[in-house]
């Protein structure tokens, strides 16, 4: 059975005016949106018949009460004539107008965030609104918020749910080439529990200031210019046959990893290895810990014969050299991590650190990059 659709008063006004002047009844519904056609000869035989009081009253009243507005009592008429005066200064005078002239979306929300508070037919009403244009804006509307859901789950899936909201939001809008507000994108991620699958901070330990090398970094990671402050690190592996450590060199002008080695022993030589691979200009300054292999001779005197100036960190603070050691925890958070049940051969291990470095590098894109990898951003720079 067809369900019975309520038009208001001025839909049906304007019908027998359009139908006075001469429109045929086709053009009128589809002008109006009027679904049947024997409601349009209806209201055209209550106009003739001197009964238009029939307009305002509800689907099925008119044939239970034979009465309208005209006759209702005083205090009735004051009771609704109060409704209508609310829901008139409820609905902002921007959205007013004629229903062809107002946008579907703020039509939509504007409904749904006052239906509690006044009846439908009445809010649609004062925005001079159809029933069925209301209701055919909501479908389209509803429509369109489940294919950015979708897209939005797509593009978490994608990234294997290791992109923030706004990271999601950039890439979204990108995408469709529209406009879609972070805090929606937000609310969608938590609402399907699509958040970022963040690593579990740790306290910081502020130690005592040791002085093998002063700390000339002091906090300061921007760079304006490659290759001009670099940070170093070593961390654990525990994820194959055996323990495996990773040294790397990141570039703090983009944050790009310039140098890196893989190993199985972590002593001197395991990060010079490192060190060698890169080309450094005189003057460069490259921070680490105070760990035994950056304290060591043979790794003071290779940077003394590249011109590189040393800094350290301070005694028990990982929080100088925080860089690396997010760079370090992202990398173990958003691969073994993701995966512990997987166990993994020492050749895989390498394997998986190493595509994850390319990739980082390539195209990951950052915030603070203007949503660019460390190489795009690099090459950008450079032009």
């Amino acid at each position: 059975m067809m369900q019975r659709i309520a038009y208001s008063s001025e839909v049906k006004w304007k019908c027998v005016k359009m139908k006075a002047e001469g429109f045929s009844t086709r053009e009128i519904m589809d002008e109006l949106n009027i679904r049947n056609r024997t409601q349009v000869n209806t209201w055209w035989r209550w106009y003739k018949n001197n009964e238009t009081h029939r307009f305002d009253q509800n689907v099925g009243k008119q044939y239970s009460y034979g009465k309208g507005t005209e006759e209702l009592s005083e205090i009735e008429q004051l009771k609704l004539d109060n409704k209508r005066k609310a829901a008139e200064i409820d609905v902002p005078k921007k959205v007013q107008g004629v229903g062809k002239e107002l946008v579907p979306e703020i039509v939509v929300s504007l409904v749904e965030s006052l239906k509690n508070e006044h009846p439908l037919s009445l809010i649609l009403s004062t925005l001079e609104v159809a029933r069925s244009t209301y209701y055919r804006w909501k479908k389209q509307s509803d429509r369109a918020k489940d294919e950015i859901t979708i897209k939005i789950g797509e593009l978490c899936k994608k990234y294997n749910y290791t992109y923030g909201y706004r990271k999601i939001c950039y890439l979204l809008n990108k995408q469709t080439k529209q406009r879609v507000n972070h805090k929606r994108v937000q609310r969608i991620m938590q609402k399907n529990k699509w958040n970022c699958r963040v690593r579990v901070k740790k306290k910081t330990r502020i130690g005592r200031p040791y002085h093998l090398t002063d700390n000339l970094l002091k906090g300061d990671f921007k760079s304006d210019q490659p290759l001009t402050k670099l940070v170093t690190d070593i961390t654990y592996l525990p994820f194959g046959n055996t323990m495996l450590y990773l040294s790397s060199i990141m570039d703090l002008h983009n944050g790009e990893i310039v140098a890196f080695t893989i190993g199985d022993v972590q002593d001197t030589n395991f990060v010079l290895d490192t060190l060698n691979q890169l080309n450094i200009p005189k003057g460069c300054m490259l921070h680490s810990d105070q760990g035994s292999v950056y304290t060591s001779r043979e790794y003071y005197l290779a940077c003394k014969e590249k011109g590189i100036i040393r800094s350290m960190s301070r005694k028990g603070t990982p929080s100088d050299n925080a860089c690396i050691e997010c760079f370090h925890s992202t990398l173990k958070s958003e691969t073994f991590y993701l995966n512990s049940e997987q166990k993994n051969s020492n050749f895989i291990v390498k394997e998986i650190v190493s595509n994850y470095i390319k990739n980082y590098n390539e195209n990951r894109i950052q915030q603070k990059l203007g949503y660019l990898s460390p190489v795009q951003y690099r090459i950008q720079a450079a032009l």
